[in-house]
């Protein structure tokens, strides 16, 4: 089932502009109804991506010592 809703100009064009960096960014055709729900979705919980994306305590010991370790894998090769 469809709808027909009305938006203005600018909102149009807002919503063409979402539509064609999505399919840029997945590599095929996105209708204005994806890009739609895919603003949708974005927005319902943000504030869970930037929990996910905040950095781990003792990120930077653990990198260093992958980094230690990868390269003694390296010299032993």
């Amino acid at each position: 089932m469809t709808t027909t809703i009305s938006v203005t100009e600018d909102v149009k064009e807002a919503l063409l502009r979402i539509a064609s960096e999505l399919q840029l960014k997945l590599g095929r055709r996105v209708d204005l109804n994806e890009a739609i729900r895919y603003l949708l979705i974005k927005k319902r919980r943000p504030e869970l991506l930037e929990e996910a994306c905040k950095p781990v305590a003792g990120f930077e010991e653990a990198y260093r010592e992958l980094l230690e370790e990868r390269k003694k894998d390296e010299d032993i090769s």
